[in-house]
């Protein structure tokens, strides 16, 4: 003898879900900046250079110096060359007076007579180094202002726009339950 059975089936429910993602647009720009240069400044001063030159012992080694110098010498070897003056005159006067003794004392002071007179010697001293030179250099002053750059920086904020997606959840299949009874046989 059988046993009747009851058959159940089910169907699961099922859930479907369609989703599209969002769309996103991230953009950054760029930072503003207003720059200003101020540049830097230099003054410069200067003061011209001086160069002396001083020749005055050259014109005197050359007699041909200052003439209150130059007569302030002769004034004060004026004294001594009257002196060698008259001792000439007196050493002329007795090779004169010697002419008895034989020789030619005139042409010997014509032979010796000069134009020039040496004891009248007012040169300076002839030196290698007469000329003085003396050099005063310029001054010069620099005064400068530094220059520098002023920013100002403006950040832009960024750009976002966004889409939304879209998403819908439904029921594609729903639960069911089947529930199968046995045949029953009513014969006995």
């Amino acid at each position: 003898m059988q046993i009747p059975q009851i058959q159940i089936r089910t169907q699961p429910a099922l859930i479907s879900i369609d989703a599209d993602i969002g769309k996103q647009h991230l953009e950054q720009p760029t930072a503003t900046v207003d720059m200003e240069q101020i540049r830097p400044k230099q003054h410069f001063r200067t003061t011209s250079g001086r160069l002396d030159i001083n020749q005055d012992r050259v014109w005197d080694a050359l007699a041909l110096g200052n003439n209150l110098q130059t007569m302030s010498k002769i004034y004060s070897m004026a004294s001594d060359i009257a002196l060698q003056g008259l001792a000439r005159i007196v050493e002329k006067g007795d090779q004169m007076a010697a002419i008895h003794l034989g020789g030619t004392p005139i042409a010997d002071m014509a032979r010796d007579w000069k134009r020039t007179f040496p004891e009248y010697d007012f040169r300076g001293e002839a030196a290698y180094d007469n000329i003085d030179i003396q050099y005063t250099p310029s001054e010069l002053s620099i005064e400068t202002t530094p220059g520098r750059i002023n920013l100002n920086v403006q950040v832009n904020r960024p750009v976002h726009e966004y889409e939304r997606g879209k998403l819908e959840i439904y029921m594609s299949q729903y639960p069911k339950v089947e529930i199968i009874p046995p045949q029953i046989d009513q014969l006995l």
